[in-house]
């Protein structure tokens, strides 16, 4: 039988500490805790007067109500009269998954996951589409070498320039574009900026398509940054904002997985549109050809095409972007901002109108904009009079969701998948033809969109940290793998199979994990009122590593080789899974609000649990002693009583890590 250790604490397991709101932040896991019934109505009808909502709704706003206080509300008969009709309780039928199906949701929510997965796809072929490309345009480009005893030569573009071009986006997108999401996301909404950063990616890539320099087409790619970077941080908030929290992280993901179908489409590309004419004939390959030649529509359309192919779809995204609904945390953020009373009830009617078209029944949708409402009220009187960019920082929660957030995103590009994306066909050049090289850069992206589906199952089932404990080490092996493939011989059979089985056990660990996580991650990790602007340093993390990873590449792999390289990278995988472990909290199955609970935690505290919960599963899983003990988190207790923590003061309750011993089990 459990043992447990009594005398001062309560032990409480890692779980139980975000339904204990122990800071100022408790008013965001359910500001309704402890309230009266009278206190209740007090509220209710504080509510109908201030929104002005119509008369019809009175009732269903109250069940809404008490149902946001206590999802256990209606299991009983009530004193005042309350009761579901049978559509109703079907609907939170559907809710709970002990007896419901948590993927029956209205065709608009799928539909507005849709219209955010095309967006996601736009990401992915921009990053790939000129992964081909490059092959052709770097001797378009290129310099010309006078020889008077001999032809003209075109020397290909240098490595610096090859990879400041490719980083140009992402250049764009750290020091501009990321910080223009708030701004564009308070004047535009939600969906206006989608559909402006949509406009944005197709023109520059039409842009990229008619350059005939090196430099015009850096300024095209870079202009392409403004449509990247405030798309990447505004589409999964508007996903998180607009899906239930039992499925927010497997339809938030489509992201990444969506991102990866735009790789796997601009390796496609890549592919298809390479014997265009006579762009790989040998009289427009090589460097024997003149610039003029190289330039011509003869042997350039093939590579132009490449680059153009990716306007397709953010065009098909803003056209029916503006037939979903707005986010109703955006719309009910506004309706609080606004400085007429009729602005902000005509706000609030839009916000429910928009929660009725995203939930199977309009109960559901008063509940959420009752809770809402009353969330964002908490999110104001945690507000400590600061400018928003400091308490990212001030706010302990605040600041350990960003380092969080910061980590993961910093990851995702140092583990060097970024290298595949920009540069793959160029590496595997070394080891087999240029036709090949393309094939199996398309095979890369392939496995990388196909096991990037178990994700949405995966995410919401194991934990966002957990998957990625689980797949770094093997990022590092696959990474060395490959590093020790370009040891062997050049284009012999052994380091082609090297090479190849590296890289492409690599897409399939990456995929389920550091793939999709660190996007859905930072979309819920933080409060709305700093979420934007948290959102914002997040993304630009993730695309000022972007850019510094592709404008770094070529020279690493000059000055290093790319055994070297490869084996910088699987470093960084090392040091990566041991950032995961004491910093990244873990946030799964939580609201975007009872997170606040989550990270209240000091770090100190969760670092040294970690410590001894990576201790416990290797003398329990690894060396199968069945008696080892599990670390557990626990709050202390004075004078052997329990503490209501609700009502202490923020930072006064210590949390310490205590042990248990778990039952003995057969073997």
């Amino acid at each position: 039988m459990a043992r447990h250790r009594q005398d001062q604490h309560e032990c409480l397991n890692y779980e139980d500490t975000d339904v204990v709101p122990i800071n100022i932040n408790s008013k965001l896991v359910n500001p309704f805790t402890g309230l009266r019934h009278e206190e209740m109505d007090k509220l209710i009808v504080s509510f109908m007067k201030k929104t002005e909502i119509e008369d019809t709704y009175a009732e269903l706003i109250r069940k809404g109500a008490f149902l946001a206080q206590d999802a256990e509300a209606f299991e009983h008969k009530r004193t005042d009269g309350l009761q579901l009709t049978s559509g109703e309780q079907r609907a939170l039928d559907q809710e709970n998954p002990k007896t419901g199906n948590k993927w029956n949701q209205p065709w608009i929510m799928y539909a507005l996951v849709g219209c955010c997965s095309l967006g996601a796809a736009v990401q992915g072929m921009d990053e790939t589409a000129v992964n081909g490309a490059q092959l052709f345009y770097q001797h378009a480009f290129g310099t010309e070498n006078s020889d008077p005893n001999g032809p003209t030569r075109v020397e290909g573009l240098h490595s610096g320039t090859r990879g400041l071009i490719n980083s140009s986006p992402y250049l764009c997108c750290a020091v501009l574009g990321c910080w223009l999401t708030e701004p564009l996301n308070r004047l535009l909404g939600r969906r206006g900026t989608i559909f402006v950063t949509c406009l944005i990616s197709s023109a520059t890539c039409v842009w990229q398509a008619f350059t005939n320099t090196w430099w015009h087409l850096f300024i095209a790619r870079f202009f392409l940054g403004l449509g990247i970077g405030p798309k990447s941080a505004t589409i999964p908030i508007y996903s998180a904002e607009c899906v239930p929290a039992n499925i927010r992280g497997g339809l938030v993901m489509m992201w990444q997985m969506w991102t990866a179908f735009g790789i796997m489409l601009g390796y496609i590309a890549g592919v298809i549109f390479r014997n265009v004419l006579n762009g790989d004939s040998s009289q427009c390959t090589g460097t024997t050809a003149t610039k003029e030649a190289l330039l011509s529509i003869q042997c350039s359309l093939n590579w132009r095409l490449m680059l153009a192919s990716p306007m397709v779809l953010p065009l098909i995204a803003a056209a029916y972007v503006f037939t979903l609904p707005e986010s109703p945390r955006w719309l009910l953020l506004k309706a609080r901002q606004g400085k007429k009373f009729k602005y902000q009830t005509a706000k609030y009617q839009k916000a429910f109108q928009s929660l009725c078209s995203l939930r199977n029944s309009k109960l559901q949708a008063a509940r959420d904009l009752f809770l809402i409402h009353h969330l964002l009220d908490g999110e104001d009187d945690i507000k400590q009079g600061h400018n928003r960019f400091f308490e990212l920082w001030s706010v302990p929660r605040n600041r350990r969701a960003l380092t969080a957030s910061l980590i993961v995103m910093f990851l995702q590009q140092i583990c060097g998948v970024n290298v595949m994306a920009f540069y793959s066909s160029e590496i595997l050049q070394r080891v087999m033809s240029d036709k090949n090289a393309l094939v199996a850069s398309m095979g890369f992206g392939i496995l990388n969109f196909v096991f990037a589906l178990p994700a949405v199952y995966t995410i919401d089932t194991f934990g966002r940290r957990n998957l990625l404990l689980c797949t770094f080490p093997f990022l590092a092996l696959f990474q060395l793998l490959s590093a020790m493939g370009f040891l062997l011989p050049d284009e012999s059979h052994a380091q082609t199979a090297l090479v190849l089985t590296g890289m492409y056990l690599f897409s399939v660990f990456y995929s389920p994990g550091e793939g999709p996580v660190p996007f859905v991650y930072s979309a819920e990790s933080m409060p709305l009122y700093v979420r934007d602007l948290g959102m914002s340093m997040a993304t630009a993390t993730l695309w000022a590593f972007n850019f510094l990873l592709a404008v770094t590449f070529p020279r690493f792999q000059v000055a290093f080789t790319y055994a070297g390289a490869f084996g910088y990278y699987a470093a960084w995988c090392v040091i990566g899974w041991f950032m995961i472990l004491f910093f990244v909290y873990e946030t799964k199955d939580l609201t975007l609000e009872q997170l606040d609970a989550r990270f209240d935690i000091p770090t100190k505290t969760h670092a040294v649990w970690a410590v001894k919960e990576i201790m416990f599963v290797i003398r329990y899983y690894l060396l199968g002693r069945k008696g080892a003990t599990r670390p557990l988190l626990s709050v202390s207790q004075l004078g052997g009583h329990e503490i209501d923590m609700r009502r202490l003061p923020p930072r006064r309750l210590p949390v310490e890590v205590e042990q248990r011993e778990i039952p003995e089990t057969e073997p």
